[in-house]
């Protein structure tokens, strides 16, 4: 290779590539194995029950449909088939990174994983357009606000995401009686799978650039309105509001920005002929730690949940309300043998609400 044609990737030296070649290099990720074992246990804890209920609050307790409500049953339902995944790797980097159930299994919780992952992508990106509509007033707002084209963008997420998913689950051809699963995988035979995932990290971007012009207005906005008219009576308001904004975007970044940079250096390497071993490995452990940051998003969704949608914050703290009043009401059944008073529920739920 001349100096007038660099490569992007480390290349192995002659004497490098007959001893270790890219289609032999051996990852080994041993050091990462608890850890990533502990962190996916976590994850799948509270993301089930954070979005399970998530999903309960929805569509039994505050059943009302509105473009936003719509959209956010959708990105919990995507978070909840996500962390239903995550058990499965548990498994795996508990096992020593052996696969232990039968390999077809292995390929449907990859693509799943993956799947559900990116529908929450795109819904967090509908979500801010929305958002961002209704704040501008834009003559496109009564598209979003009305539940039936939310439903319907949702309907094609789901449908899009499911032909994909059958697809590569049916072209897929490297079952075999290998012991491995969530391994990095050279693909230098199969282009056209990393052309695709190049496809979408680029949708990726998209999204993000969605995000960061419609919370990024919202928030400036807001904070601007603020600081120019600090008497107003909403003043206070805007501010919250214009931090929450932020807030957001800033989940977003720290959950999903890392691993999409390092994947355009890892889907690279994948189809780069001849790409050093020790260049393999760095980009294998870097993925894993920055995937275990995408996952982390399904347990942060629903504190998402928590600072915009009032009724998940009502019933959150009805539970916490109701369950500290019922201990008490333990401890004094228990310690005294007369009847006595116990607190009203009911006024302690309303003086919260309020």
């Amino acid at each position: 290779m001349t100096k007038n044609n660099p490569q992007f990737f480390p290349i192995a030296s002659p004497t490098t590539m007959s001893k270790t070649p890219q289609t032999n290099c051996q990852t080994d990720n041993t050091s990462l194995q608890v850890p990533l074992a502990i962190f996916y246990a976590l994850f799948f804890l509270f993301g089930l029950s954070g979005n399970l209920l998530a999903l309960w609050v929805f569509l039994r307790v505050h059943p009302k449909k509105n473009s936003v409500r719509i959209f956010l049953i959708n990105l919990a339902l995507a978070d909840l088939l996500l962390v239903i995944c995550l058990p499965f790797r548990v498994v795996y980097h508990s096992n020593n990174d052996r696969w232990v159930l039968p390999p077809l299994l292995c390929t449907m919780v990859g693509i799943i994983f993956y799947m559900n992952m990116y529908i929450s992508i795109v819904l967090l990106g509908f979500i801010s357009v929305d958002r961002y509509l209704k704040f501008q007033r834009s003559s496109c707002r009564r598209v979003f606000l009305h539940s039936r084209w939310s439903v319907l963008f949702c309907g094609v997420i789901w449908a899009v995401a499911f032909v994909c998913g059958i697809c590569f689950t049916v072209l897929n051809r490297e079952h075999g009686e290998s012991q491995q699963c969530f391994q990095y995988k050279n693909l230098y035979k199969s282009k056209w799978k990393a052309y695709f995932n190049f496809a979408i990290v680029g949708m990726f971007w998209l999204v993000y650039g969605a995000l960061v012009i419609s919370y990024g207005r919202i928030g400036m906005n807001l904070l601007t309105a603020s600081k120019e008219k600090p008497d107003f009576p909403n003043a206070a308001k805007y501010n919250k509001t214009a931090w929450k904004s932020f807030f957001v975007l800033f989940l977003f970044t720290i959950c999903f920005v890392p691993y999409h940079s390092v994947r355009i250096f890892y889907i690279m390497s994948q189809i780069t002929k001849d790409t050093s071993c020790e260049w393999i490995s760095v980009l294998d452990k870097t993925n894993e730690v920055v995937l275990l940051l995408s996952a982390f998003n399904s347990c942060l969704d629903p504190v998402m949940y928590f600072l915009f949608c009032s009724s998940i914050r009502k019933v959150m703290l009805k539970i916490i309300c109701n369950s500290f009043c019922q201990q008490n009401a333990r401890g004094l059944n228990s310690s005294s043998d007369t009847p006595q008073e116990l607190p009203n529920i009911s006024a302690v739920v309303i003086i919260i609400q309020k």
